[in-house]
């Protein structure tokens, strides 16, 4: 059985999610990293990283949420959680997973834990970071709008639900906390917010992470 080692509301969201939409039998495992327990060497051996998720499948042990992703939409095909192998809606899946994973998500890392990248006690330095990283994320939440404006669709790839909505869903909810222009007050993202609030996977994974509102 798959175990998915997460911690709630951190990048597992997606992939918990993912795992309720396909409907298969899985097992979710807290990494209490409240505690320190994402630092520790039973789980560095899963992920030397020290970084949440972890997907266990048999023997393979995967980390990275889009990687996570990839696989599981792949493993199983009939849940058609990505388009079609070799379709030119295929490809922009692809574009949209890795931006979300390369871009926003790494931006809002520096927005959450501005300290790593600075010297001890550069409180300036970090509350400039910090406000870099809300900026450049709130224009690239404006893409992810001009996105579901320019198709009029309900989901990032247009009419189809995939793998990237629950993607950027975690995402955009991360941003609840910016003093301006968060996910939730963009005009075309607040009401895609809305619809992926309705799907029973996402309340589930709220539900079993213990979640509390603001959802976003």
């Amino acid at each position: 059985m798959i175990e998915l080692h997460y911690y709630p509301g951190n990048a597992s969201f997606t992939p918990h999610v993912l795992l309720h939409e396909i409907g298969t039998r899985f097992e979710l495992k807290l990494v209490d990293r409240a505690h320190g327990a994402h630092q520790q060497p039973d789980y560095l051996k899963l992920n030397p990283n020290g970084q949440i998720p972890v997907l266990i499948d048999g023997d393979l042990v995967l980390y990275e949420t889009a990687a996570i992703c990839l696989y599981l939409v792949d493993k199983f095909p009939a849940s058609a959680l990505a388009p079609p192998v070799g379709s030119i809606e295929r490809a922009q899946f692809y574009k949209w997973l890795v931006w979300l994973s390369n871009s926003p998500q790494a931006l809002l890392k520096h927005y959450f834990y501005p300290d790593r990248m600075l010297d001890e006690g550069n409180t300036a330095g970090v509350a400039q970071l910090k406000a870099h990283a809300q900026a450049q994320v709130g224009g690239m939440l404006q893409q992810i709008d001009t996105q579901l404006a320019a198709h009029g669709g309900p989901w990032l790839l247009g009419t189809d639900y995939s793998a990237v909505d629950p993607y950027a869903f975690m995402l955009c909810r991360w941003t609840r906390g910016f003093d301006t222009r968060p996910a939730r007050e963009h005009p075309h993202i607040a009401p895609y917010l809305q619809r992926l609030l309705q799907r029973p996977a996402v309340q589930r994974a709220f539900q079993a992470e213990g979640l509390n509102p603001p959802w976003v």
